[in-house]
């Protein structure tokens, strides 16, 4: 598993040990962190390699054979590493490739993990333009992956993931509800962009991990769509968290910096009928779940109208 360091392949590598299963987790821990797996550190089956998928000879470190090469290496957003345009590139580029090389490799089943993808109509097409870095290497990798599956057979496939939250996610991204947990429990004015009437399709971790782990076990090369289809708004879930955290911190309205871009939606139909996979925890008990994981996990959230360490301001999450 590529990126299994980070928020989701942490999860991910948990529910494979426990079903029994073997998993190197490979992190070069520019965004993922040593010690979200380092729960797993001594368990048979485990091992943690601290490499870069992008970099030469890394295909050389995974021996396997592997049954699943799950690639989450790639950009969690198109707004997401700003600041890392090349490695971002790298990734979805270089990475996927190299991946799709061990997969090919081991004659096993290969599955990216790829954002939402932006809306044309309001991303545009130049590839200049900001945060493109991006949007381009999900588009790449994505025909990437489809190219290997048209052209040599590959047993390969690709989910998008929208909106993914729950224990173990970072606060300091700006890209989730975290970022108001910890402004609640901070007892700072819990933010939110204009009105606070748009809307977010939060999909529990538990509930994303069981979506990708059932496209793993399929042969669809069509991409599916892994996401919640419950959609709150901004309002609605800050107004939840104050309440779950106890705080006395007020709800605050702030300017909106959309950037008019309308977030897309997951289509789920294809999830549902074909592999059978519903989400079954409410976004009311999913949050709750979080919050009573934050209170015993506290990591720094910039002030506000301050940025986070990649770069963006704590309400981007809700753009």
């Amino acid at each position: 598993m590529t990126g299994g360091a980070g928020f989701l392949g942490s999860h991910l590598c948990t529910r494979l040990l426990d079903a029994g299963a073997e998993v190197d987790c490979l992190d070069d821990l520019s965004t993922g962190r040593a010690e979200k797996v380092a729960h797993l550190a001594g368990r048979p089956g485990f091992r943690f390699l601290e490499r870069d998928i992008s970099e030469p000879g890394c295909a050389d470190a995974l021996t396997g054979p592997y049954d699943l090469v799950l690639h989450l290496a790639g950009p969690a957003s198109p707004a997401a590493r700003p600041d890392r345009p090349v490695e971002v590139l790298d990734a979805g580029s270089l990475g996927t490739r190299t991946a799709l090389a061990v997969a090919g490799r081991d004659g096993a089943r290969f599955l990216l993990a790829s954002s939402p993808p932006p809306s044309p109509d309001t991303r545009g097409a130049d590839p200049v333009g900001p945060h493109r870095a991006c949007v381009e290497a999900v588009r790449f990798a994505e025909a990437l992956v489809a190219a290997h599956a048209g052209a040599h057979g590959s047993n390969a496939g690709i989910v998008r993931l929208f909106a993914g939250y729950g224990p173990g996610m970072r606060a300091d991204g700006g890209t989730t509800p975290a970022a108001l947990i910890e402004q609640a429990l901070a007892g700072r004015p819990v933010t939110v962009p204009g009105d606070g009437s748009a809307t977010h399709p939060l999909c529990y971790v538990d509930d994303m991990v069981d979506g990708v782990l059932l496209v793993a076990a399929g042969r669809s090369v069509r991409p599916v769509d892994i996401g919640g289809d419950e959609e709150p708004t901004a309002a609605e879930i800050a107004r939840l968290v104050i309440e779950l955290t106890g705080s006395d911190s007020p709800l605050e309205f702030v300017e909106d910096t959309d950037d008019g871009c309308v977030p897309p939606r997951p289509v789920t139909g294809f999830a549902r009928e074909i592999f059978g996979w519903l989400p079954s925890v409410t976004w009311q008990d999913g949050l709750e779940r979080t919050v009573a994981a934050f209170r015993g996990r506290r990591e720094p959230f910039p002030a506000p109208g301050g940025e986070t360490a990649d770069g963006r301001t704590g309400q981007e999450w809700w753009a």
